[in-house]
C-alpha cells in the first residue's frame, strides 16, 4: 500500500445508518410530558467529553440519564432499544462503499458510544476500518480523528473524500485538505461517491 493512496471516510449514524433520534424523542416526550428538546438534553447533554470519547462507561452514562428522566430500569432499556436497537442500514450506500474496496481505502468514522461496535458489527466489515470516537478518545470535528483515520489507512488528505451529515464535521475535514460532502439524502451522496470513484487513478 503506497503512501498518499486515496481514501473515503464516511459517517455511520445519519448517513449509512438511519437516525432514530427524532422518532424516539417524539415518543418519549409525549410519554413523559416534556418537550422533545428536554428529552434530547437529558440523554445527550455533557456526553461529548464523557461517554462519546470513552471517559465514562455506557452503564454509568445511562444511570445518569435514568436519574435525569426519572425512569426505572425497564424504561431506560426501552429508550436504549429505541435509539440503538436493530440498526437500519442504507443498503445502496453501503454497497457503494463496499464497491470501492481495492480501488481506494475506506473507513467508517463515527462519533459513537461504546455499544456501537457490537450493535453494528455485522456490517462494519464493508469498509477497511471503523474508527469510533469512544475508542480513539476524540470526536468529530476534532481534526485528530481525521488524521488518525488517514494514517490508519495509509492515505493522505489530498484526493480523499469525507462524507457526513453534519456541516461542521465536513468543514473540519476540508480544512485538512480533504474533499467534503454534506449528506442530505442518498441520491446526492451516491452521486458524490460515484464522482469520487470516477476520479480514482486506475493505477492506484
Amino acid at each position: 500500500m503506497s503512501a498518499g493512496r486515496a481514501a473515503l471516510l464516511i459517517d455511520l449514524g445519519g448517513v449509512l445508518v438511519a437516525d432514530k433520534l427524532p422518532a424516539t424523542a417524539a415518543k418519549w416526550a409525549a410519554r413523559l410530558g416534556i418537550s422533545e428538546r428536554d428529552f434530547i438534553t437529558a440523554v445527550y447533554e455533557g456526553n461529548d467529553d464523557q461517554v462519546l470519547i470513552g471517559r465514562m462507561s455506557n452503564a454509568d452514562w445511562w444511570a445518569l440519564v435514568r436519574e435525569r428522566l426519572g425512569l426505572d430500569e425497564a424504561a431506560v432499556a426501552e429508550v436504549r432499544e429505541d435509539l440503538a436497537g436493530r440498526p437500519v442500514w442504507d443498503e445502496q450506500l453501503l454497497a457503494a462503499v463496499a464497491g470501492l474496496r481495492g480501488r481506494a481505502r475506506t473507513a467508517f468514522v463515527s462519533n459513537a458510544w461504546p455499544d456501537a461496535r457490537p450493535n453494528l458489527a455485522d456490517r462494519l466489515g464493508a469498509a477497511d476500518e471503523a474508527v469510533l470516537s469512544c475508542e480513539v478518545g476524540y470526536a468529530k470535528p476534532d481534526p485528530r480523528i481525521y488524521t488518525h483515520t488517514l494514517e490508519l489507512l495509509g492515505a493522505t488528505a489530498a484526493g480523499s473524500l469525507f462524507v457526513d451529515d453534519v456541516s461542521a464535521n465536513v468543514e473540519a475535514a476540508r480544512e485538512l485538505g480533504m474533499a467534503g460532502h454534506v449528506h442530505t439524502d442518498a441520491v446526492g451522496t451516491l452521486a458524490a461517491l460515484d464522482a469520487f470513484a470516477s476520479g480514482l487513478s486506475e493505477n492506484r
